[in-house]
């Protein structure tokens, strides 16, 4: 009799014979930074996250170096907002400011440690920083309904680059899902001479029920939806195009977004991709964990390290999660 049960016999056979492992440099933590803020405020639908004030940015940076995480991705909530989200490529503006603060904590922070610092990632998007709460320009359509222009958004996502490579970043994450954005922003950093910054492309990013608790995290003023510009979660072949022409434009790194319903695209984009995949948890999977957990119907730590791994199983090489801190703990 074959007696495959032998290799489960014991927790230190399991662990010799474990296929998928996590890493605390696998995992990117979310940051949110408000402006204006006097403390952290926490977040209702996120129990254990807050928006950070500038100043508790750098001690949650200095958090994330010392668990040993990969990278760290930030997150800008601006006081003032417009039609074209003109706080997102001003030097001064929040996300800006916050780029610098982190760079200058994750340094200080790995200094003499031994410990390599966390990379310092920025979300490249407009919907924080418009008054519509849209990833891009409006514009009136064919029927007079208002929809995002994608090429005159394009051009805002380019000042976006350079503004963040500027303040420090060492990635830039274009999340808008316009179309051509990856070649544009690659274009407009190297014409600057920021041949160093690399591009974390949302390639395949959903329009999904599951982003419900971001809009709190991001003080969101959206009307309508992004259905136009996200993609439908009934495709599959479309995801693996969309990420085939992310690559094709130079991405370094390429994400599905989320990650939990969607393992069957994230699978696939990892067999095809010739640079590292990420995929990123969001704030509807960890919301609905941490309510279940608080309400006793499911072991916390055991969901929360089964939910990650089998994304790490699917093929993700890095995992963007707000669990990222507890994990690298548990795993240590």
């Amino acid at each position: 009799m074959i007696r495959p049960r032998r290799l489960r016999s014991t927790p230190q056979m399991r662990r010799l014979v474990a296929e998928t492992r996590l890493h605390a440099a696998d995992l990117v933590l979310p940051l949110f930074i408000k402006e204006g803020l006097t403390e952290p405020k926490p977040l209702g639908s996120m129990p254990g996250i807050v928006q950070h004030t500038e100043e508790s940015l750098a001690g949650a940076v200095a958090q994330a170096t010392a668990a040993g995480l990969g990278g760290i991705m930030l997150f800008g909530i601006p006081a003032h907002r417009d039609a074209v989200g003109s706080q997102a490529d001003a030097p001064d503006g929040i996300l800006n400011r916050a780029i610098r603060i982190a760079r200058d904590a994750a340094r200080d922070a790995a200094a003499g440690t031994g410990r390599p610092a966390p990379v310092v990632m920025a979300d490249l998007c407009l919907d924080e920083f418009t008054d519509h709460g849209h990833c891009g320009v409006l514009t009136a359509g064919p029927d007079g309904d208002l929809v995002v222009d994608n090429d005159a958004t394009l051009v805002r996502y380019a000042s976006m680059a350079l503004t963040q490579a500027e303040a420090g970043a060492e990635v830039v994450a274009p999340s808008g899902m316009m179309d051509g954005q990856v070649a544009v922003i690659r274009e407009a950093l190297d014409g600057a001479g920021h041949t160093g910054v690399s591009i974390l492309a949302y390639s395949a990013k959903y329009a999904s029920a599951f982003y419900g608790p971001f809009r709190e995290a991001v003080d969101s003023t959206l009307q309508g939806d992004r259905r136009t510009y996200q993609m439908d979660s009934a495709n599959f072949r479309e995801g693996l195009r969309e990420a085939d022409l992310d690559l094709a434009e130079g991405a370094d790194m390429v994400m599905v977004k989320p990650a939990g319903s969607y393992l069957d695209v994230l699978a696939a984009v990892a067999e095809r991709s010739d640079v590292p995949v990420a995929a990123y948890q969001v704030s509807g999977e960890y919301a609905m964990i941490e309510a279940a957990a608080a309400n006793g119907w499911i072991d916390r730590r055991g969901a929360v390290l089964e939910s990650v791994l089998g994304i790490k199983r699917a093929g993700a090489d890095i995992v963007l999660t707000y669990w990222a801190l507890e994990i690298a703990e548990w795993i240590r």
